[in-house]
């Protein structure tokens, strides 16, 4: 896999959790334990894009 497409494949994985994430704040009920847990796996991706790209 080259590297433009593994950082496509985490862009697309990252706008899907920032997708996931508006979803669940728009819910009162939302599980706050899984709403964190997807937060931390978004900013992980965010950080592994960035340290990627430079």
């Amino acid at each position: 896999m080259s590297l433009s497409s593994h950082l496509a494949e985490l862009k697309k994985k990252h706008e899907h959790l920032s997708n996931e994430v508006e979803q669940a704040q728009r819910h009162p009920g939302a599980d706050q334990l899984e709403l964190a847990s997807l937060k931390k796996q978004k900013l992980k991706l965010k950080e592994e894009i960035q340290r990627l790209s430079h």
